[in-house]
């Protein structure tokens, strides 16, 4: 941003699955039928299940069934100490979100979801005593809310498991069934695995107590066509799968401003732009736009590529020293960059090649164009709801907006810490780069006034509403401040989106017809 009155060019280990049924094999090698919750009306029922194959991309290879082992006659006595478990309706109050949940999920009322959270809660307990009372029975045990909130314990020896647990409070809701391995074997075949793929057990190689199998996860430390793999999953001797620890089509969600190189393409997230003196200056991204037919362009201000030190054809990078992601580069057209508030923008292309880092992964289904919400300690609103993204609806215009509205403005300035190796927008030590919110207090700048604290390295940095994902404007200038927020009456000032809109298509091409985009940028064919 710049200051009013005079021009600062922003300086820039063990996985437990809920839910859906699961393949297990008993210690014979067969398959056995599946449990439902209507099994066994007794305390607790001996039954096997039965389920599904592994995610999608997941590959699985089988291990060899162990030989049954049985407890210790040394192990403590496996009656004692039962499980305590508080009251349904106690739980109840303490978690009425979960209860709701469990209500439009499963359809269930609110005392059948009160059950279903408090033997939930004695779940964790119970795993600690069985692991330590039966270890060469114990399978694991996952809580199926789809089968009817049924506390599924695995186990190599029924009987075993079965003596352990028989004062287990709803125990008509806890059913015992077969598997081919013990949770401690798993672990120790999960060990293996990951010491031999130079990996970490419990983040890279974990166990999927539901499969009672475990699974390497490939795309980050493991590679997907890591040589060992193939031989450490034949070592493992319990079956294995691999799967990609995030789906091709995944999409990371709200994200810190200053460190946030991933797809898709948002507002409110840093540029860094390289002057022609050598120094490096920092933005923030405003808003998607599309130009053309579809292509993919970014807003920011005008003043961060546009002015003296600024003669040469610009282009911006995402953390700049160092992983210097490529972003955008400064359009030849004159009519797409200007520096004169309000008419204060720059509408960028990317720079060869970086559209595909930064658009939908392909297949994906087209989403929408979003600005990033990153909570800050001074955003109470934040307390509530907590960082998330805004897709992008459209935008008000200018003549529309209305003084007392409040709205929300996203911005990157950041002032590093010693030794800390990142771009200086000249934000000044203790600001903390993400999302506030304020009221907008006038229109008499020819803008959007606004009394939402601001920094050096904001400038281009999106104003919205957060209800609805309305677009307003972009920073441009405000009052000088460096440094934490402590003005309450601050204020900065925006350039419009309309106007914006409405100045660079009547100075370019008609063709180009340069529109807010409410869907985010994509790179080949969308999947419908």
């Amino acid at each position: 941003m710049r200051t009013r009155g005079r021009m600062i060019v922003a300086g820039l280990a063990v996985a437990g699955l809920i839910g859906a049924a699961v393949a297990v094999t008993t210690a014979d090698g067969a398959e056995r039928p599946a449990v439902t919750a209507a099994a066994a009306e007794e305390g607790l029922g001996s039954a096997t299940t039965s389920g599904p194959t592994a995610p999608p991309g997941a590959t699985a290879s089988g291990g060899a069934a162990p030989a049954r082992q049985t407890e210790p006659e040394s192990e403590p006595n496996p009656t004692s100490g039962p499980v305590r478990a508080r009251p349904s309706r106690v739980v109840a109050q303490a978690a009425p979100a979960s209860v709701e949940y469990l209500r439009g999920r499963y359809g269930i009322s609110a005392a059948e979801a009160a059950r279903r959270l408090a033997l939930q809660e004695l779940s964790a307990p119970l795993a600690a005593r069985l692991t330590e009372q039966v270890p060469r029975s114990y399978g694991g045990m996952w809580l199926d809310q789809a089968a009817g909130g049924v506390l599924t314990v695995g186990a190599t020896d029924v009987a075993a498991v079965q003596a352990a647990v028989p004062d287990v409070p709803d125990r008509t809701h806890v059913r015992v069934v077969a598997v081919r391995h013990t949770l401690s074997q798993l672990a120790e075949a999960a060990a293996g695995v990951a010491a031999a793929l130079d990996a970490s057990a419990g983040s890279d190689v974990v166990v999927d107590q539901q499969a009672n199998e475990i699974v390497v996860l490939t795309g980050d430390r493991i590679a997907a066509d890591e040589p060992r793999l193939a031989e450490a999953r034949r070592a493992a001797g319990v079956p294995t799968r691999t799967q990609a620890r995030t789906p091709a089509t995944s999409v990371q969600k709200a994200c810190d401003p200053r460190y946030c190189p991933q797809a898709p393409m948002r507002g409110g997230i840093r540029l860094d732009v390289p002057r022609d003196d050598g120094t490096v200056g920092g933005c923030t991204t405003g808003f998607n736009l599309i130009v053309g037919v579809r292509e993919a362009y970014v807003l920011t201000a005008g003043h961060c590529v546009v002015g003296g030190r600024h003669q040469q054809v610009d282009r911006t990078w995402h953390q700049f020293l160092g992983p210097k992601v490529p972003v955008n580069v400064e359009a030849p057209s004159p009519a797409l960059a200007e520096n004169a508030y309000p008419y204060d923008y720059a509408i960028m292309p990317y720079q060869t090649g970086a559209l595909s880092r930064w658009a939908y992964p392909r297949g994906a289904t087209a989403g929408p164009s979003l600005v990033n919400y990153w909570c800050v300690s001074d955003n109470k609103q934040c307390a509530t709801r907590g960082s998330r993204d805004v897709p992008i609806t459209g935008y008000v215009p200018w003549k529309d907006i209305q003084s007392g509205w409040v709205v929300c403005a996203t911005g990157s300035a950041y002032t590093p810490k010693a030794g800390e190796l990142y771009v200086d927008s000249g934000a000044g030590a203790g600001y903390v780069p993400g999302t506030r919110c304020g009221e907008i207090t006038g229109k008499s700048s020819g803008g959007i006034d606004v009394r939402i604290c601001a920094r050096p390295g904001d400038s281009g940095g999106p104003l919205f509403t957060e209800a609805d994902g309305k677009a307003l404007g972009i920073l441009s200038n405000g009052d000088p401040g460096q440094g934490a927020c402590t003005n309450p009456n601050e204020r900065n000032f925006y350039a419009p989106i309309s106007t914006i809109l409405e100045r660079a298509n009547a100075r370019s091409d008609p063709r180009l017809r340069i529109r807010l985009a409410t869907s985010g940028p994509v790179d080949g064919p969308v999947a419908r």
